[in-house]
């Protein structure tokens, strides 16, 4: 029996994740800071799909509650036994950095970096020693823009996922990095981003972009980009030169000002 620990598993790209997986008759962990939406989504995925759904509260902008997470994770005893991680939990960092107040810059750096490197590394030592196990991160295209410490962030978790791959090569464990594009959840909504420059043909479906992704995870693939037309963005992104990417970013983010 597979069971998925998911965080941010309550809404959007993490709650489409915990569909999937109950669409497959996995058992669940999710994890997020709600614990009103943790219980009301685990109670939904009960009745929806019959499988066992587990939660823990945990802000993992909290060093402590990282640390509680991946413990679930590793610790000897932990049952049942957790073989697939998604890496999922974040939100938009829109602080300026030229702002003198880091608030927002540490509590991002805490989500989606350092709580991605404890779990991740519970989670490849775990798997590893049982020798099967699968590492899903959830990056950004927007890692390959300079747009603010968002898209510096996200770049950062896919060099992270495509290190530990590399580091996890031959163990059993399988890592990918999941690279969306613009998909419809609340993400952008919270952020205050109204996204109404952004073209309708664009935008994905959060449930298309899990199915899409476990395609690849399937095929032991280290970066998973799905729907041709990112797939060329991506693409396009990482062979355009610097001074390119830098008026494309300075672009971009006029509009999102605008918006905003």
């Amino acid at each position: 029996m597979h069971v998925a620990l998911i965080t941010g598993g309550t809404a959007g790209i993490g709650a489409a994740f915990a569909r999937a997986f109950a669409r497959r008759g996995v058992s669940l962990v999710l994890v997020a800071r709600d614990p009103d939406a943790l219980e009301s989504s685990a109670e939904r995925i009960r009745g929806d799909f019959g499988v066992d759904v587990a939660t823990i509260v945990a802000d993992l902008a909290d060093r402590d509650a990282q640390a509680r997470v991946a413990a679930r994770i590793e610790e000897p005893g932990s049952e049942p036994d957790i073989d697939i991680v998604v890496n999922n939990a974040g939100f938009s960092v829109r602080s300026s950095l030229l702002s003198p107040d880091v608030t927002e810059h540490d509590r991002g750096f805490e989500v989606m970096q350092r709580a991605v490197l404890i779990i991740g590394g519970a989670a490849a030592r775990a798997m590893k020693h049982r020798g099967r196990g699968w590492i899903i991160n959830v990056c950004s295209v927007s890692a390959g823009l300079t747009q603010n410490n968002y898209t510096a962030i996200k770049a950062w978790t896919q060099n992270y996922s495509e290190a530990l791959s590399v580091q996890t090569a031959g163990t059993g464990v399988s890592v990918t990095a999941l690279v969306p594009g613009w998909v419809r959840t609340q993400f952008h909504s919270r952020a205050g981003i109204a996204g109404t420059s952004i073209p309708d043909l664009l935008w994905m479906d959060a449930d298309m972009l899990v199915e899409g992704c476990l395609r690849d995870v399937a095929r032991g693939k280290r970066i998973s980009v799905p729907q041709l037309r990112w797939k060329v963005i991506s693409s396009t992104l990482r062979l355009l030169p610097r001074p390119a990417i830098h008026r494309l970013s300075a672009l971009l983010t006029s509009r999102r000002q605008q918006e905003g």
